[in-house]
Order: structure tokens, then sequence, then C-alpha cells
């Protein structure tokens, strides 16, 4: 087993100010779509991060803007990532970019892009 710490980060958009069940639903989306894409592309990694405990950190973030300049950042990486677009059904409008799954992936890479940032 390598002595690389896998995580996963989730980047939830504070200024759609979404109830606390709309976040949780949001990130659930969010962390199992990303989860998928790497068990599909590298399935090793998956499994990794499945057998030490799939470490998960929720963090905040206030714009789109800088929502998409994290996914690129996280593209430009290798890292897999997903964002979720809501379908409208409550709270808010059809569309809406609401967070952002990256990884899971090797820590220290993803804290390059996403240290400077808050838990949610």
């Amino acid at each position: 087993m390598s002595s690389v710490e896998i995580k996963q980060v989730i980047v939830v958009r504070t200024d759609l100010q979404m109830g606390k069940g709309k976040i949780a639903v949001q990130v659930a989306h969010a962390s199992l779509s990303s989860a998928e894409i790497v068990k599909k592309h590298n399935s090793s990694l998956f499994k990794r991060w499945t057998l030490n405990g799939q470490a998960k950190i929720a963090l905040k973030i206030e714009s789109l803007e800088q929502l998409l300049d994290l996914q690129n950042s996280a593209k430009k990486k290798g890292i897999f990532c997903y964002l979720v677009q809501d379908k409208g059904l409550t709270q808010i409008d059809e569309g809406t970019t609401t967070c952002l799954a990256i990884g899971p992936a090797n820590s220290l890479e993803i804290d390059e892009i996403t240290s400077e940032l808050k838990l949610l």
C-alpha cells in the first residue's frame, strides 16, 4: 500500500444561500459522481481511497467564477473532478452550478489548489 494520502475535496458555493439539506444533497451528488469518474479511469487510486476511509473535506467558496477557476486548476493538474448543476426542483434555478468535487486524488496535489479555502 502506498504512503501517499488520498482525499476528496468538495467545494460549495455559499453565495447561493442554500439550506443545509440542499447543501448536503449537492455535496453527496458531487462526491459520488467524482468518485465514480475516478473509479472508471483510475481504479487503483479509487481502491486505495476506499480502503483508507474515503477521506473527504467540505470547503466553501463565494462565487461561480472562483469555482470554475478551481475546476480549471484541477484539470490542469490532471485531477478528476465533477461540477454539479442543479435540476432546479427546489430552492435554486435549473442549471445553477452549486459545487465542485475534486478527486479523490493525491492530498498534496489537491492542497496546492484548495489550501487557501475555508472549511464549510
